[in-house]
């Protein structure tokens, strides 16, 4: 990952300014710096969500939003809907998670022109979609900063990153799980930036690793594959898992599930309204 290098204190040279050294006087009598001026253009960062175990929540990304299913959280599509929609959400009193897809190319998004054909790889197994070069910080931080911000400015709570484990696809790259890491730790970063919660998806090899730069987990069919255990430190770290199975009955997943502390639902694979909860 491409970093900046740091800067190198002054060791001599001319005398500083008159206007500088009062600068320095300031801020030795007041113990802070002054304030960024209005129109910079850094994000400032705010206190992000931390969600804890066992929130109930509803992940809708297609069909007409349903803002009235009782639950804390809501999992809905960044672009698909505007601030009013979140707006909604929060005068109902629930916390909104901003879904994108970070480690994979959707040709039917906004911004798809954007990319260049250099940083697209094999499809991903959805229509339209295709794998990232995630090596290419170079590329894809200014996009991902961009959509990050889209969710902060709509005024979500959080952000849920999807597609982040291609080191364990055919992508047409040679990605590592070095890679992987440096690529997913910049997408949280980012999401902290601009005071927004970060779930990290799927990608359970690197949990241990991981765990301490995200505040949640998502995750898909941990059950289905015998895998729910290894979600564990997020749950011992206070930190919510928000899993989803499509293929098993409830009765199949939900005893594991509160025994774990995992947030668990059966959903349809288009992820519409449907939902069945664990029974309490």
């Amino acid at each position: 990952m491409h970093t900046r290098g740091a800067a190198r204190p002054r060791t001599g040279g001319a005398p500083l300014p008159a206007a500088v050294l009062l600068l320095a006087v300031l801020v030795l009598l007041t113990g802070c710096a002054p304030a960024p001026a209005p129109d910079d253009p850094r994000p400032t960062a705010r206190d992000h969500w931390r969600p804890k175990p066992g929130l109930g929540w509803q992940w809708q990304l297609s069909g007409k939003l349903d803002p009235t299913v009782d639950v804390p959280v809501y999992d809905i599509d960044g672009f698909d809907h505007a601030a009013a929609a979140v707006d909604d959400l929060h005068r109902r009193g629930r916390k909104v998670i901003c879904y994108l897809s970070t480690g994979a190319w959707e040709e039917f998004r906004p911004d798809a022109g954007k990319f260049p054909a250099r940083v697209l790889g094999e499809g991903n197994g959805w229509k339209g979609e295709r794998w990232l070069d995630i090596r290419r910080t170079d590329v894809l931080e200014p996009l991902m900063e961009k959509r990050i911000a889209m969710c902060a400015r709509k005024g979500f709570d959080a952000v849920e990153p999807d597609n982040m484990d291609g080191y364990r696809n055919r992508t047409g790259f040679p990605l590592t799980a070095a890679d992987q890491l440096r690529y997913n730790r910049l997408v949280a970063r980012i999401a902290h930036r601009h005071g927004l919660a970060v779930g990290l998806k799927n990608d359970l090899g690197q949990i241990p690793a991981l765990e301490p730069d995200f505040d949640f987990a998502v995750n898909e069919q941990c059950a289905q594959y015998e895998e729910c255990a290894e979600l564990s430190p997020f749950v011992k770290a206070g930190k919510a898992v928000f899993h989803v199975e499509y293929e098993l009955p409830v009765a199949r997943f939900c005893a594991d599930s509160r025994r774990l502390g995992l947030s668990s639902l059966l959903k349809k694979y288009e992820l519409g309204v449907w939902r069945q909860e664990c029974p309490a």
